[in-house]
């Protein structure tokens, strides 16, 4: 069985807040979405250089957490 697995982008500002992240829900600001992540994703985070970062998760995963805040 094959798992499709995303990458999701995410960008810092040098304060360590987050200005951008993929896959983000519309009506979610980008810190939230990445609070969410952080707390719920079971795939890992790899912290990049130049205020970046990705995390890699099943899309069937991404898709039950954008439920959850929908919801």
């Amino acid at each position: 069985m094959h798992v499709e697995t995303v990458m999701i982008h995410v960008r810092f500002a040098p304060d360590g807040t987050v200005t951008e992240i993929g896959e983000r829900p519309a009506a979610v600001p980008a810190q939230a979405w990445f609070n969410l992540l952080s707390l719920k994703a079971t795939g890992p985070y790899q912290a990049l250089a130049g205020g970046r970062g990705v995390f890699r998760l099943p899309r069937s995963e991404i898709e039950s957490l954008k439920g959850e805040v929908a919801a």
